[in-house]
């Protein structure tokens, strides 16, 4: 048995060598032998490393650690074979300094360069070309993030915003957004929720830059032209997990969470894992209060050929009195001053009510080392409701403005499938990765509102005045039992080649997916059918990795953004009814890459187009015509820096340019003019440190700034340019033989009041100083 594993291990790397010596000696012991791939360094089930295996992987169904990870070299770990104290004389005091090892690795901050890429699957950042990263669950833990927005923080190509009027998240990549309803869940549409995302539930964040219509489909939301969101769920790891966490935020939050996860059967083929997080309580906002309790169970299985995953989840978010959006009126001309940084000036009787239950399961079958088979099919069904009052500005000067009201109640049923198959081959000195494959998206979207018609209430940014409710004496639809108000069906089918020659030094990428755009709109009151659109197209491909040295590559790609098309609309319009094919963004991008397994960096160069429409003259008579021939183009450039830079110092962020430019407007007036609330630069960093003198303690910091931002088309009304600071610590010991970690954080340590987003014309204001704490306990 041990020469057989010898041999079997010889061909690899050193690491494995070690491992193989230090399984000699176990087994020598008379202890049980320890199998490479149940070390901490693996996060898959265990079973045989076969091409078919490595090949199925790449589908993503299955979790694992995509990529390389930015993290320390992996022979400190080698500690995790170690046998019990009884019979390998170890001390007390030597086995408490392997637990603080192994805890300290894993509480380190980590980015991994690559993620799931849709149709391509599962892929390595250094191999593929587009700009992917995955922020990890030691980070979202570390950080205390309660929502996704707090996770992307820390990334220097995303910004985060409030929804029209509401308290849901919208988030910015190269100037365009994603909806929360464009959030992919292991590259399904549809299946997240999609106001606010509680990230205790998912092992990985990815976040990719760039187009992504031949990757992952249209979006159900139209947007993700930028860039895309797609989160991982956590699944059972090899080594068993019991960890409890409590945390506290000022002024007054507290909230916990339970992880749970265990192999077992024969080969550990069967795993399960189950995380259970909540919180409630008044934030660092004068009288806003947030709850959240989020339940998930993901249950895999394994053996040689299939691997099969079910995930089960539910999630419920809340928000009351809640500080909203700031709007500017038409004649303001003057951007108001920032409030005191914890100002509230939203209506005491605000709130959101946010549940949802969703899930996905994940197959796949390998039927030779050459053809794998994957399918995957989601569902989530959300319940929404939620009385919402926006402050509108009328003097910027003064601050003086009104506030209305609108109830909205929402019911979603989505449903989301995908399903191909990826065939390995070579034809002479070529080698080939084919995949061909559909998706399919269906949605039902039931909605109702009431607002306050011809009322409001006066009040002031500075001096807010708190008032009863107003009467909402306009209804549209059944509040209490709200009807289907829209229908959505995209349908598609992929088929990509990507073909490697010289030593897999250079990939060529090529490749298309066709898509159908079914959407229906519905009338509020009698359900009938009020908008029809029904077009498809189709967006190619073509990508290229050049590999310089191992550790480098130089990539290009030409992809398409697709959004539904607009339906010619408005008064004295000649052509009214009109209904224009699907908008093709056209994105062009360059960069280099650079990932020695600690330490990663990727440069790029990019240009994106995005048409628009707008109404021109048509004739002599003053009547108009509905134009789909306006342009924006963003073009900008991105660098990201992940990874050790020296023993015991971790970086993570970057820096972005953009210059968001419009290029076609109505009658020319805003040609050259730049995008609202698009900022012209980017940083965050990210730091951390562990103190030499201090064994199990580190340090950390992060800064975000953010460049110049226009409120308004015209460009004359902008943003200042604002930067935070944070700082906190964390300090890891053994208590009774098991790792315990504290941390205490402050986010915007100097309460610096800024207006952090103007993005489509309303103003955010950035959170307050924010006290953390929190614990870990690894039982």
């Amino acid at each position: 048995m041990i020469m057989m594993r010898c041999l079997f291990l010889s061909g690899r790397c050193r690491r494995h060598i070690l491992l193989a010596t230090v399984v000699v000696v176990v087994a020598g012991a008379g202890a049980a032998p320890v199998h490479a791939a149940e070390t901490p360094l693996a996060k898959v089930p265990a079973k045989p490393a076969s091409a078919a295996a490595r090949n199925a992987r790449s589908a993503g169904t299955l979790p694992q650690s995509a990529g390389s990870s930015a993290v320390a070299p992996p022979t400190a770990t080698v500690a995790a074979a170690s046998t019990p104290q009884a019979e390998t004389g170890t001390t007390p005091a030597n086995t408490d300094e392997q637990i603080l090892v192994k805890a300290k690795r894993r509480n380190q901050m980590e980015v991994i360069s690559g993620g799931q890429l849709g149709a391509l699957g599962t892929k390595k950042g250094l191999d593929v070309p587009f700009n992917i990263r995955s922020y990890t669950s030691s980070l979202i833990l570390n950080q205390q993030s309660q929502t996704l927005g707090q996770v992307l923080e820390n990334d220097p190509s995303v910004r985060t915003t409030y929804g029209y009027g509401n308290f849901s998240e919208m988030f910015i990549i190269r100037g365009f957004p994603v909806y929360g309803d464009d959030v992919a869940i292991n590259g399904l549409y549809g299946i997240t929720p999609r106001q606010l995302v509680s990230p205790q539930l998912y092992d990985q964040v990815q976040v990719l830059n760039g187009a992504s219509a031949f990757l992952n489909g249209a979006a159900p939301g139209g947007t993700g032209i930028g860039g895309n969101i797609n989160l991982m769920f956590k699944h059972a790891e090899n080594t068993p997990i019991t960890r409890i966490t409590g945390d506290y935020t000022s002024k007054a939050t507290g909230g916990g969470s339970v992880d749970l996860g265990r192999r077992f059967g024969q080969d550990k083929a069967y795993g399960l894992r189950l995380n259970v997080a909540g919180l409630s309580g008044q934030g660092s906002i004068d009288h806003e209060r947030r709850h959240s309790a989020a339940l998930g169970a993901d249950f895999d299985w394994h053996d040689d050929r299939t691997r099969i995953s079910v995930d089960m989840n539910y999630q419920n978010q809340g928000v009351e009195w809640g500080r909203p959006g700031v709007f500017l009126g038409s004649g303001v001309t003057k951007v108001p001053r920032v409030p005191s940084a914890a100002r509230n000036y939203g209506q005491a009787w605000t709130y959101n009510e946010l549940n949802y239950i969703f899930g996905m399961l994940n197959v796949e079958h390998d039927f030779s080392k050459h053809l794998t088979a994957y399918a995957a099919f989601g569902g989530m069904g959300g319940n929404e409701k939620g009385d919402y009052s926006s402050l509108t500005i009328s003097d910027g000067r003064t601050g003086d403005g009104t506030s209305g009201s609108m109830y909205v109640p929402v019911v979603q049923t989505n449903e989301s499938t995908r399903a191909g198959v990826r065939a390995h081959f070579n034809t002479g000195p070529v080698k080939h990765e084919m995949n061909a494959g559909g998706s399919g998206l269906w949605e039902e979207f039931d909605t109702a509102y009431a607002m306050a018609w011809g009322s409001s209430i006066a009040t002031n940014l500075y001096h807010p005045n708190y008032a009863a409710p107003l009467e909402q004496n306009f209804v549209g639809g059944d509040i209490n039992n709200p009807k289907r108000n829209s229908q959505t069906r995209l349908y598609s089918l992929y088929f990509s080649d990507t073909m490697s020659f010289w030593h897999d030094r250079i990939a060529l990428t090529a490749g298309f997916r066709y898509q159908n755009m079914l959407i229906n709109g519905y009338d509020y009151n009698g359900g009938g059918l009020t908008a029809h659109y029904n077009r498809d197209a189709i967006t190619p491909v073509v990508g290229l990795v050049i590999h310089p040295t191992r550790r480098t590559s130089i990539y290009f790609n030409r992809i398409e953004g697709l959004a539904q098309g607009p339906t010619a609309s408005g008064s004295n319009v000649v052509n009214l009814g009109q209904i224009f094919p699907p908008y093709k963004s056209v994105q062009y991008e360059i960069g280099a890459k650079y990932d020695i397994g600690r330490f990663t960096t990727t440069l790029a160069f990019y240009q994106t187009s995005q048409p628009n429409s707008y109404t021109a003259p048509y004739g002599t008579e003053g009547a108009l015509i509905f134009r789909a021939d306006g342009k924006q183009r963003n073009r900008g450039a991105e660098l990201s820096i992940n990874g050790q830079i020296l023993p015991g110092l971790r970086f993570n962020g970057g820096a972005t340019l953009i210059d968001a430019q419009l290029r076609r407007t109505e009658g020319g007036v805003d040609n050259g003019h730049t995008a609202i609330g698009v900022p012209n630069y980017t940083i965050n960093g990210n730091l951390e440190y562990d103190l030499p003198f201090l064994k199990g303690g580190t340090v950390v910091g992060r800064v975000v700034n953010t460049g110049k931002q226009w409120v308004n088309t015209a460009n004359t009304l902008h943003l200042p340019v604002w930067t935070r600071f944070d700082l906190g610590m964390r300090y890891t010991f053994a208590v009774q033989h098991k790792p315990l970690t504290l941390r205490f954080g402050v986010d915007n340590i100097a309460n610096t009041r800024y207006w952090s987003s103007a993005f489509n014309g309303y103003l955010l204001q950035g959170l307050p100083r924010t006290f953390k704490f929190s614990f870990t306990a690894d039982l």
